[in-house]
């Protein structure tokens, strides 16, 4: 009979844990079923959101920092100095930009890159740069600087979507790299 109530317990546990991440994702029971969702990060839906912040860069996927990151980036104080740049929005703009960013955050989501991110930011001050999180280091540490900031194709590793060719849907697996001036870098 015990054995029976701490099954019950286990099972509610789980459905809770469930259910607190479910609202994060648009479609639940499609990501559920979606095998690929271990490799990728939830891609960016929100139009504004997209047009806006890729008017100028590549528009990282909120799953890429937690939300306290997005709460300390998208401000008004802090969108007047954007990394020495001026990136102010009306209000009504940045309101929708922030609250997506911060509904999609790596703490918010199920996609395992996005968790793995929120598990190594749990602690400490909010990053503010995806190119400083030690999940992004380490998966860049075996290429040489000289493939990255040598490179004029590429620059930095704040372009994401100049060797990773399906970084705007969210996919950043080794097999859709293609590092530009280096054919073949991985054979």
């Amino acid at each position: 009979m015990q054995r029976k109530w701490k099954v019950v317990a286990l099972l509610a546990a789980a459905l809770s844990l469930v259910s607190a991440y479910a609202g994060a994702e648009e479609d639940f029971v499609g990501w559920l079923l979606n095998f690929q969702r271990q490799k990728n990060v939830k891609p960016v839906s929100d139009k504004q959101y997209q047009d806006e912040c890729g008017e100028c860069h590549f528009a990282y996927q909120p799953g890429l920092l937690p939300a306290k990151s997005w709460e300390a980036l998208l401000n008004a104080d802090a969108l007047r100095k954007h990394f020495g740049v001026d990136a102010e929005l009306d209000n009504d703009t940045l309101k929708v930009i922030h609250d997506y960013a911060v509904d999609n955050a790596a703490d918010k989501s199920w996609h395992k890159r996005s968790r793995k991110i929120a598990v190594a930011t749990e602690e400490g001050p909010a990053p503010l740069r995806i190119t400083e999180l030690r999940y992004i280091s380490r998966k860049h540490h075996d290429i040489p600087e000289k493939m990255i900031k040598g490179n004029k194709g590429v620059k930095s590793l704040s372009f994401c979507d100049k060797c990773h060719t399906q970084a705007a849907d969210g996919v950043y697996d080794m097999d859709t790299v293609a590092i530009p001036n280096y054919p073949g870098w991985d054979d």
